[in-house]
């Protein structure tokens, strides 16, 4: 394997899982007899883009359910990627895993497959929880798959997380909370919970579906605040920066300022216009200022690189206004915000960020502009500010 320098990132979207969560929108499928098919197309797919992205020093394989495949197909997958692409030294290796699918058996072949970052789906250490998720795992099982991770030697360990459930509490959210840090994971993903609408309008989430006939009821927007509001204190005050709207790293030492080493170096690439290959279904990419994707069936996707040798169904050129406002977008989510010369070229942009700064919603420092912990209550709002 070749040693170039690159910031281009490899995500790799497993469409399998053992059962749907009534909440996601992500493309998946619950059967495993097209995984033979889908290794097929998905070399074949890589084949289309070798050589047109240099190396990558991110490697994510997210889903789905990664933590599904067993030993053959994750190795044959890993293998044809490394015969297809060029990593660098030190490539964040980033799977997706279920607590209930930790074996010690898959532990010790991840990382002889060169895995270095897990990502776990737990979601809650609340029982009741759980089972309103419709989550496969228990609380037990995923305090288990900690105490396995941590003995087969994984160093990088980011937890996902889930607040904002009908019935939650904020002492019950703490709590949850307060369990994960007992494990010092380095990363933490926690999100509100979100009704989506489903992969397409005519397929809706179960959650979607009952949510549009009443049987569902969210927190209202104060006690989202309060959940988000907390969320950021409790972890922030227990060494975690949060550097996304969603996302904590553990800092390294008691003063480690804006960035550290446990940052999520893929995720970064999506907010900063970093280009990104997506192989598999479903799967996006960006490049010079063009995003693409693929189509949302294993079928489909199969069919297509067989008959045509790429599964793309759709693309679009962005211009360089869509590109500013992406910019503003995906910036006002992060920590380092977004730079002053981006906002300049807003049209009123000064009297803009004089009200914004006034509402203490933002905050200018060393040039950027980032949004405050209040702003980030509002952040998908504080970019039409200066739309509009």
């Amino acid at each position: 394997m070749k040693t170039i320098a690159s910031k281009y990132g490899l995500y790799i979207h497993v469409p399998f899982c053992q059962s749907k969560c009534p909440y996601c929108d992500f493309y998946s499928i619950t059967s495993s007899d097209l995984i033979p098919a889908y290794l097929e197309a998905l070399e074949r797919e890589a084949l289309i883009y070798r050589g047109s992205f240099a190396s990558f020093d991110s490697l994510y394989l997210g889903g789905g359910t990664p933590s599904l495949l067993d030993a053959a197909p994750l190795t044959i997958l890993i293998n044809n990627l490394r015969r297809h692409f060029t990593f660098s030294t030190g490539t964040e290796f980033t799977l997706e895993a279920n607590p209930d699918d930790i074996t010690r058996e898959k532990l010790h072949l991840w990382r002889d497959l060169g895995v270095n970052r897990l990502s776990l789906g737990v979601q809650s250490f609340d029982e009741s929880d759980l089972v309103f998720l419709q989550r496969r795992h228990t609380a037990q099982q995923t305090l288990s798959a900690l105490k396995m991770i941590r003995a087969a030697g994984f160093d990088n360990l980011g937890l996902d997380l889930m607040y904002g459930l009908p019935g939650q509490t904020l002492k019950g959210w703490t709590t949850t909370m307060a369990t994960a840090l007992r494990f010092a994971p380095e990363h933490l993903s926690c999100y509100q919970l979100t009704i989506s609408a489903g992969e397409t309008p005519d397929l809706p989430t179960p959650f979607a579906r009952r949510l549009a006939q009443g049987e569902l009821t969210l927190p209202d927007d104060e006690a989202q605040r309060d959940f988000f509001l907390l969320t950021r204190r409790f972890l922030e005050d227990r060494g975690y920066i949060q550097y996304e709207i969603s996302n904590f790293a553990r800092a390294e030492g008691p003063q480690a300022g804006g960035l550290c080493h446990y940052l999520c170096r893929h995720n970064r690439k999506y907010w900063d216009h970093t280009p990104y290959l997506g192989l598999g279904p479903a799967a996006h990419s960006f490049q010079a200022g063009r995003r693409w994707w693929n189509f949302s069936s294993v079928a489909q996707y199969c069919t297509a690189v067989s008959a045509d040798g790429t599964p793309r169904a759709g693309s679009e050129s962005l211009t360089p206004e869509q590109l500013r406002l992406e910019s503003l977008c995906l910036g006002f989510r992060t920590r380092e915000g977004v730079a002053l010369e981006v906002i300049r070229q807003f049209p009123g942009w000064e009297a803009v960020l004089a009200e914004l700064q006034e509402a203490g919603l933002v905050q200018l420092t060393a040039g950027r502009v980032a949004a405050t912990p209040e702003g980030l209550v509002v952040a998908d709002r504080l970019p039409l500010s200066f739309v509009d």
